[in-house]
């Protein structure tokens, strides 16, 4: 059964692979068939993974839109805006059919949780949208657990060319079971601030952010990051929240924590539309670091934890 055979308009399958001849037959016949069918594509892999389908695709790769994850969504809060939304919103009058590998080897434990909810969250966001996005995971280098997620994220499951439907199918509670608390080293001092003492805040944030070592090219993104969280803590925060900065793994992280809640699980993954004034704040937060981890709760509120690298 192939990945278009489903009669959905939104086909999202897994496919788990072992090593390069099973990644290239499960990646090649695939861009071919949507090319063959008229279909915009787009591939955003891992580099060397990028290097495979591009050879196997010989001319035809010209036809395709190449994009290397590791690049393009070092960040997994923004895959789904500036990746595979980005690519469908170009093409919106036909099907678009995209190959997305947000999971890899070299992923840290810390950016896990985010990967594995843009991967449940992308049902939500392309739902009713003519779209295939075939999603690879590698059998051989990634842990059990990565690969029981998949289930549980993807309808459909394809391995050695047999595509099943999914009996794990659950997306929206991988979304709640990676909605986890989020904490600071012991010792980190937090600033409180309201409306009024932002432009306090914001330049405390920025002196102690250079402290720690934050290249001065990347100031000016974690001071947009620093004033839109903020900002939204003072506007659906409860007008007040609290700020921490530290060192962790080779990133300045940004703590922003306030009385609000997300009710939206895409609020900041999924472009809002035109003709709305505003819902963008957050959405320029991922779109500029590179790690975005978010824990709202109505009980606790909400804590984001922005990374910049070093």
């Amino acid at each position: 059964m192939s990945a278009t055979a489903q009669t959905e308009s939104f086909v999202h399958p897994a496919l788990f692979y072992r090593g390069e001849e099973e990644y290239l037959a499960g990646t090649v016949p695939f861009v071919l068939e949507g090319l063959d069918a008229g279909e915009a594509v787009a591939v955003a892999v891992p580099e060397a993974n990028l290097d495979l389908i591009r050879t196997g695709l010989g001319e035809r790769a010209a036809q395709v839109r190449l994009l290397d994850m590791t690049k393009a969504g070092r960040n997994p809060g923004r895959i789904i805006p500036r990746v595979l939304r980005a690519f469908a919103d170009e093409h919106p009058d036909g099907r678009v059919r995209i190959i997305g590998e947000p999971i890899w080897a070299g992923r840290t434990p810390t950016e896990y949780p985010a990967c594995v909810q843009h991967e449940a969250l992308i049902n939500l966001a392309f739902q009713g949208r003519e779209a295939t996005i075939l999603c690879p995971y590698d059998e051989l280098r990634l842990e059990e657990t990565v690969l029981a997620d998949a289930h549980a994220t993807h309808p459909t499951v394809i391995r050695a060319g047999r595509q099943d439907l999914s009996t794990a199918y659950a997306p929206e509670a991988v979304v709640s079971r990676y909605n986890q608390p989020l904490t600071a080293p012991d010792g980190v001092p937090r600033v409180s601030y309201t409306a009024t003492s932002l432009s306090d805040v914001r330049h405390h944030a920025i002196l102690r952010a250079t402290e720690l070592g934050l290249p001065e090219a990347r100031l000016q993104d974690f001071a947009l990051a620093v004033a839109e969280l903020t900002t939204n803590s003072v506007v659906h925060g409860g007008g007040s929240g609290a700020l921490r900065l530290w060192t962790q793994d080779g990133h300045v992280i940004c703590e922003v924590r306030d009385a609000g809640v997300l009710a939206d699980p895409l609020a900041g993954r999924c472009p809002p539309p035109r003709a709305q004034s505003g819902g963008r704040g957050l959405l320029l937060v991922h779109v500029i670091a590179d790690l975005v981890r978010v824990h709202t709760d109505p009980a606790e509120g909400t804590t984001t934890h922005c990374y910049f690298h070093c």
